[in-house]
């Protein structure tokens, strides 16, 4: 059985369309599936920001066939792991929550690092120096999500 992870920001258009292409990137897809989607609604159809896309494409990841999507409620059922870019993302989604069982699957990404911010900031109003960071950020999360998935 797939395990299933979701990646979650505000918009899907910056931070979890480039968590859900660097995981995708360092899993085998037959036995992880990954996907992202946005706390907001504003970009239901679009694809990831050009900045997302351009650092992506800098090492070799394409999320330019992504489409934004609003998290629903029916996630927590479809989704092992939800993974949020920040603290606003995560009392969004557990607004949203119903029981334990749906609390118990939202973290913070950068929770799988010990070292750095416990955030991932939205590099949306910033410049290009931002996206850099965001996708440093989330490489090294990804390596530890990575290491962990492969332990179960």
């Amino acid at each position: 059985m797939k395990t299933k992870v979701l990646m979650v920001c505000l918009g899907n258009i910056c931070r979890s369309p480039l968590a859900e292409g660097i995981l995708k990137s360092k899993v085998d897809t037959t036995l992880i599936e990954v996907d992202s989607a946005g706390t907001a609604g504003y970009h239901t159809g679009n694809p990831p920001d050009p900045r997302s896309i351009a650092v992506a494409r800098k090492y070799k990841i394409d999320i330019s066939r992504q489409r934004c999507r609003r998290f629903v409620r029916e996630d927590f059922d479809r989704f092992d792991h939800i993974f949020v870019m920040d603290q606003s993302n995560y009392q969004d989604i557990m607004e949203i929550a119903e029981d334990s069982g749906h609390r118990e699957k939202v973290k913070l990404l950068l929770e799988e690092i010990d070292t750095g911010p416990s955030e991932v900031p939205d590099p949306y109003y910033g410049g290009d120096s931002g996206f850099e960071y965001v996708f440093e950020l989330i490489d090294q999360a990804c390596n530890a999500l990575v290491l962990r998935l492969q332990q179960r």
